[in-house]
């Protein structure tokens, strides 16, 4: 399978392509990017074909495209891609408004392409075992969920409102409220919210907090911050806490790990676990082989997109809102 990557504005895209690399039966076929040095850089890094647009990316012999590109530009390159009979797979947020959401995941339908969305943490280890205990019961009826999603401000466009379509909360809420969606088969149907800008310095938010009432009955917090300091050994966590009738549930998505420690740096971590991109990337390209339909759709994308806005919305009122 031939894999084409639309822009490199992601960090993710570096991981998705080393993914590709490690793997003889796809191959990263070509790349695009606007930054046409950051993408002959990637391109020569790669050993792969560097287009000057991405129409001639979608018109070469690639089966599927990766698109990585601000977050404000996915509807755009996913429309494209769809239009050119692509498979695709969009990282996450979906898309920065509903409707740009909405219009992604109806021309994906109307071109009967397969369309994925990136979210790694449902291939943890630890997060599927987490799905498997609450699904056979073991915990009883649930009760409510804490979460963290907490990182580091990635700067760049990530800080700039008319590419990102907002901070800390819509960058890391959507990774947290799909694997609510995912574990209980259930919706967001209210959403209360607190967003500041509190650690960075600058307009855009750094730091959040959500409560979050599910149709199931469940009570949801999430901190959803970027609230690591630089010298914070990765970019962040993901945990969850499962409060259950008949028992508790913990789970550390990124414990995978040895503690380093030297007087020089501290404490680092020495990661051994899983390769979430990786198996998003297998994932992706051997449901589209077996004829599968994606393991997180569109709908997924634009589900959890919601939540994000509702929460902007939800502060900006100062009150609970009717998530949707």
């Amino acid at each position: 399978m031939k894999i084409g990557i639309i822009s490199f504005a992601h960090g993710h895209a570096y991981s998705y392509a080393n993914a590709i690399n490690k793997h003889s039966d796809i191959e990263l076929a070509g790349v695009f990017d606007e930054d046409a040095v950051r993408g002959r850089k990637a391109a020569e890094a790669n050993q792969t074909t560097f287009y000057e647009s991405y129409d001639d990316l979608l018109a070469s012999d690639i089966d599927s495209v990766i698109v990585t590109s601000e977050n404000v530009k996915h509807k755009e390159h996913v429309v494209a891609a769809a239009e050119a009979k692509k498979n695709i797979l969009c990282e996450k947020p979906i898309a920065t408004t509903v409707e740009d959401a909405e219009e992604m995941v109806e021309s994906c339908k109307k071109n009967d392409v397969f369309f994925q969305i990136a979210f790694p943490v449902r291939y943890n280890t630890p997060v599927k075992r987490a799905k498997e205990l609450i699904e056979t019961g073991k915990l009883g009826r649930i009760l409510a969920v804490k979460g963290t999603n907490r990182g580091t401000n990635p700067g760049g466009w990530f800080i700039d409102k008319e590419m990102s379509g907002g901070g800390a909360v819509m960058d890391h809420t959507v990774h947290v409220v799909d694997l609510l969606r995912w574990f209980m088969d259930t919706e967001v149907t209210d959403v209360y919210a607190e967003y500041d800008n509190l650690v960075s310095g600058g307009k855009i938010d750094d730091s959040g907090i959500l409560t979050m009432t599910l149709e199931n009955g469940v009570f949801a917090t999430l901190d959803c911050s970027w609230s690591r300091n630089d010298a914070y050994p990765t970019w962040g966590d993901v945990t969850l806490e499962v409060i259950g009738t008949e028992g508790t549930l913990t789970v550390d998505a990124f414990d995978q790990k040895v503690n380093v420690y030297s007087d020089k740096e501290g404490v680092n971590w020495d990661f051994w676990g899983d390769d979430m991109d990786e198996s998003l990337i297998r994932d992706f390209t051997e449901s589209i082989k077996a004829g599968r339909k994606p393991s997180i759709t569109g709908t997924d994308g634009l589900k959890a997109l919601e939540v994000a806005l509702s929460a902007y919305l939800s502060g900006e009122q100062k009150q609970t809102v009717t998530n949707g």
